[in-house]
């Protein structure tokens, strides 16, 4: 038995980072249910950032498959680490769709190494993108989600529950993530007095993606796909954001929860997959299978 899928078609969601992976199914997936997207990431098919960096995917090809569900979607160029462009994004988007009621950080970089083995200046782009680019695209909207009335309003980021103190092999990694948790939920209290909905997701094992290819996280055995992540999403979208707020989630104990018991359709093989995105954040970690 899947999720009940809430009806967005009133809505319009903010994501970042939606150029492929996980960023690209929650933007269709949202698009299914009649929500309004705004695309956005570095790799644009208006520049060469695409050719140099030999990426597939795009924030004008993401937009172009939301709409085919007849939905309207906007792309928008934007490098989280940049003040200057996450405020004028976030601007341009308000602009274009006159309110903005979900709001995604799903941009991040990976690079889960050892201490010794990662440079400074990965360790600065790690929470450049990580904490601060999730600190900003807060921070540029949260006067404007404090203005809705007549929408459920969310603020969702995909970062890890806070349940260790520790992650060797992976600390300045984890690190960031968590950094991104600390700030949804820190937000969380600060909007306690309206109705918006701050929740961490996070996938208890690795997904599919070109990152956890290129940084060879396990083998297909261990893998789920992204819409795991996006139907996570979507189960959080459909409660209450009054009452389901200051949240950090597994993506399989959340569904779980909502009654989805066989999650065998998301995995990438036959079998269960190892926790190994659960384990890199919390090494007590257990299936709730």
């Amino acid at each position: 038995m899947g999720i009940d899928k809430p009806d967005l078609s009133d809505s319009t969601a903010f994501i970042t980072g939606t150029t492929r992976g996980i960023g690209k199914s929650i933007a269709l997936d949202l698009a299914k249910q009649g929500c309004n997207i705004v695309s956005t990431g570095k790799t644009s098919e208006n520049d060469d950032y695409k050719e140099e960096k030999d990426l597939e995917g795009s924030i004008e090809q993401t937009a172009r498959e939301a709409e085919e569900h007849g939905v309207e979607a906007l792309p928008i160029k934007l490098n989280v680490r940049e003040e200057e462009n996450v405020e004028s994004a976030v601007e341009e988007a308000i602009d274009h769709f006159g309110e903005i009621n979900i709001v995604i950080n799903n941009a991040s970089a990976i690079q889960p190494e050892k201490i010794e083995d990662l440079p400074p200046n990965r360790f600065d782009l790690l929470n450049d993108v990580n904490v601060r680019g999730t600190y900003l695209t807060c921070h540029y909207f949260v006067d404007h989600l404090k203005s809705i009335e007549d929408k459920d309003t969310w603020v969702l980021t995909n970062a890890p529950p806070i349940k260790t103190d520790r992650a060797p092999g992976s600390g300045p990694y984890t690190w960031s993530k968590l950094g991104m948790t600390f700030m949804t939920l820190s937000l969380a209290g600060e909007l306690s007095n309206f109705d918006i909905g701050c929740n961490a997701f996070w996938p208890a094992t690795a997904i599919d993606t070109r990152a956890t290819r290129y940084f060879g996280m396990g083998t297909e055995d261990d893998w789920r796909t992204p819409q795991i992540v996006s139907d996570t999403v979507l189960e959080i979208l459909n409660r209450d954001p009054a009452e389901f707020t200051g949240n950090a989630v597994y993506d399989e104990e959340l569904l779980w929860e909502a009654g989805v018991k066989d999650l065998s359709e998301y995995n990438l093989t036959e079998g269960d997959p190892a926790p190994m995105s659960a384990q890199m954040t919390n090494p007590d970690y257990e299936s709730p299978k």
